[in-house]
């Protein structure tokens, strides 16, 4: 199997080349960065290529691309999100055509003013979003779909977690104040998770299944939805960090959200505040996939949510 993955540099994509390289797999590494570490991608040769650029010369002939680039932040201006998610997407099926095209998505596209109950996939794209992340990544998949049409497999993570994380594990330890980490709702609520293996799993099978002529969308998870509070004090305890955690109702963190998120622009700052709009969605309600499809047409087989060796993420 020949596969091109591009946002290869970052978190998900060097797992699925390492994943391709150990599966014996010939692999044609992309990202924006300059460069990247050899073991980042298992080896595999690695070109620099901005998607909202032209494409490097002699592309290499592919069976499947694995598109795993784009913007993950939920902060940041809309423009270049919507052309990093959107215009990179319809570039990237394009510069491949007649190989098989594995779009990396996110449950981000569920609608975020109601909870997420084991979501089906025909459930989303909805018609509002709270910014221009899900936004932009609904009309990403519109862009797969219609760039590299009756050969994409679309792929939904939640929550994607695991070593090299820069996203996930960062900011829950971010929002560790003293001996409280700061978390929204009750802690009862239910979310699915994605380790970072099960999703560069998923990729490979999809692959696999698109070459095939299978298309269509998944969500992919880890075995089983987790207790949120349950899930935080894994996190934790594996970290080392003594801290508990501790809940705001939504009734007050939304509008805390808001306020954090409007001083923040007005400051000009670049990172995000520990507390968005965004993240407040997503953590205070039930955030949760079925995955039956993925398991029934992929042959997805996915571990359990663990946290074991997190002190060295």
């Amino acid at each position: 199997m020949r596969i091109a993955v591009t946002g290869a540099s970052g978190f998900a994509g060097g797992a699925v080349c390492r994943a391709a390289r150990a599966a014996g797999w010939e692999v044609h590494a992309f990202g924006r960065r300059p460069a990247t570490a050899a073991g980042h991608v298992g080896g595999a040769p690695y070109r620099s290529w901005d998607l909202l650029g032209p494409a490097p010369p002699a592309l290499p002939e592919v069976d499947a691309v694995v598109h795993c680039a784009g913007a993950v932040t939920d902060w940041g201006p809309p423009e270049e999100i919507w052309a990093a998610n959107v215009a990179g997407t319809r570039n990237a099926a394009r510069a491949f055509p007649g190989a098989a095209f594995v779009h990396v998505s996110t449950a981000s596209v569920y609608d975020p003013f109601r909870p997420t109950v084991l979501a089906r996939e025909e459930e989303a794209p909805v018609a509002r979003y709270v910014n221009a992340y899900g936004a932009s990544k609904a009309a990403a998949e519109r862009a797969a779909a219609e760039a590299a049409a009756g050969r994409t497999v679309i792929l939904r993570p939640h929550a994607v977690y695991g070593p090299g994380d820069t996203t996930l594990l960062p900011r829950v330890l971010g929002a560790v104040r003293g001996r409280r980490l700061v978390a929204v709702g009750d802690g009862r609520q239910r979310v699915s998770l994605t380790s970072v293996d099960n999703l560069a799993r998923a990729c490979l099978l999809a692959a696999e299944a698109a070459r095939r002529g299978v298309h269509g969308t998944f969500n992919v998870t880890d075995a089983e939805p987790v207790v949120l509070d349950e899930a935080l004090r894994a996190v934790l305890r594996e970290r080392g960090v003594d801290a508990e955690p501790y809940y705001l109702p939504l009734r007050l963190a939304e509008p805390v959200a808001a306020v954090a998120e409007t001083a923040a622009r007005l400051l000009g700052r670049a990172r995000p505040p520990r507390l968005t709009r965004y993240a407040v969605g997503h953590l205070a309600v039930e955030r949760t996939l079925d995955i039956t499809a993925a398991r029934q047409v992929l042959g997805y087989r996915p571990a359990p949510t663990s946290f074991t060796g997190a002190a060295d993420w």
